[in-house]
């Protein structure tokens, strides 16, 4: 076995491991609203959500084809080079979720899959390797524009739908318009779930696809291996299946005190948003859409918003491109100058060591399927996180039966 091939399979391990990560990170994307109102019960909630993330990535790969296209010029450089930028990406997009998933923060994978390739590809090619703006996209109107506008019209949309659906059933039984839509809110949140892996499971193909191309494996005209296919479909379903509980907290208690028509609306706001990009190859964030729907559906429903909440999902928003950046652009200066297969088991031992410090500290607060729908406590954000207000409600009132393990 050759020392490009070592590289290689590390690169793929490596990329399935940014896969699981974003399973469990986005599983609140999905989720987080049936949970807290109690039309789903949590582990079922994951199963369901992890088996049509598995289904959905394989309806189509338009967005895997579009990874990294006009956003930075990979076309540039080649073999050794490539696999190393591609590797620091990764790992960057990793330790930026690990940490954002520590505090609870539903940032974007996608932006952080990106921020680490730019934060690479700027240290291995300098400013003019990314492609801030042109006709065929950039990180301006590839990102940038996107990640601004997808969470307002989502939000707009669920507001708009939240409103029409009080409107609608303000005459009818309280308990049987809780139970209907509660139904509602299975199917809708199940078409959340088959978007996600549509959308995001094929980021992953399209960067192994890439590593492929740079070993020389594949060509850039070849189709899609199905084994790479089937290798980020298992991934990101297995990684949904672990929960990714903090997060589904802060999404499903700590926005906005969702009720069953809300969460309906939020969801299917969501999904529309989502299969649309993904049918035209838009690598959307799908966590900056739904939290933008479920923002709506309280502005819609004329409910208490938490704006501080907000506010600091706002700033890891923000952070995200640039702090994975960074961590891309260390993460290629080590593979780098160390050299060879050397360089590339040092990032992958400092990887194993910080995500292996990050799930030791998570214990000290351990969130479960037991307790996803208690008030979450004030915590210690990030650097520069201004911290979150404890939760006005009682613990009684935010518990829902059927949020509880049977």
């Amino acid at each position: 076995m050759t020392v490009e091939l070592l590289i290689l399979l590390v690169v793929i391990v490596t990329a399935l491991a940014f896969d699981f990560t974003n399973g469990f990170h986005d599983t609140a994307n999905a989720m987080a609203t049936s949970i807290a109102t109690g039309a789903l019960r949590p582990k079922v909630a994951v199963a369901l959500s992890a088996v049509l993330n598995l289904v959905g990535a394989f309806l189509s790969v338009a967005v895997a084809a579009t990874v990294a296209e006009g956003i930075v010029r990979l076309d540039a450089v080649s073999g050794h080079e490539l696999l190393i930028i591609v590797y620091a990406g990764l790992v960057g997009g990793i330790l930026w979720n690990l940490l954002t998933w520590l505090f609870g923060l539903p940032s974007s994978s996608s932006h952080a899959l990106f921020g680490g390739l730019i934060g690479a590809t700027l240290a291995s090619l300098g400013w003019s390797g990314v492609v801030w703006a042109s006709a065929d996209g950039g990180v301006v109107y590839k990102i940038i524009l996107p990640a601004l506008l997808s969470p307002i019209i989502a939000g707009l949309v669920s507001a708009i739908g939240t409103w029409s659906v009080y409107r609608i059933t303000r005459a009818a039984e309280p308990g049987k318009v809780t139970t209907g839509f509660r139904w509602g809110q299975i199917g809708s949140a199940s078409l959340v779930s088959l978007a996600h892996g549509t959308n995001d499971a094929q980021k992953t193909m399209g960067v192994i696809f890439l590593a492929l191309v740079a070993h020389g494996t594949v060509t850039a005209d070849t189709e899609m291996p199905i084994w790479v296919m089937a290798a980020c479909a298992i991934a990101i379903a297995a990684g949904t299946y672990l929960g990714g509980w903090r997060i589904i907290r802060t999404l499903g208690k700590g926005l906005v005190e969702i009720e069953s028509p809300q969460g309906f609306s939020a969801e299917s706001a969501s999904a529309a948003i989502i299969l649309t990009s993904a049918h035209f190859g838009l690598p959307l964030s799908t966590t900056q859409t739904t939290t933008g729907a479920i923002l709506g559906t309280g502005i819609g429903r004329g409910a208490e918003v938490r704006w501080g909440v907000m506010g600091r999902m706002a700033v890891a928003w923000l952070l995200t491109l640039p702090a994975a950046g960074i961590m891309g652009a260390v993460c290629w200066a080590l593979a780098h100058y160390l050299g060879g297969l050397a360089g590339v088991l040092v990032v992958f031992a400092l990887l194993a060591g910080l995500a292996g410090l990050m799930y030791r500290r998570s214990l000290h607060d351990r969130v479960s399927s037991h307790n996803v729908n208690d008030p979450a406590p004030p915590a210690t954000p990030p650097p520069g996180m201004a911290p979150a207000p404890a939760p006005s409600e009682s613990r009684a009132e935010l518990r829902t039966p059927a949020g509880e393990e049977a």
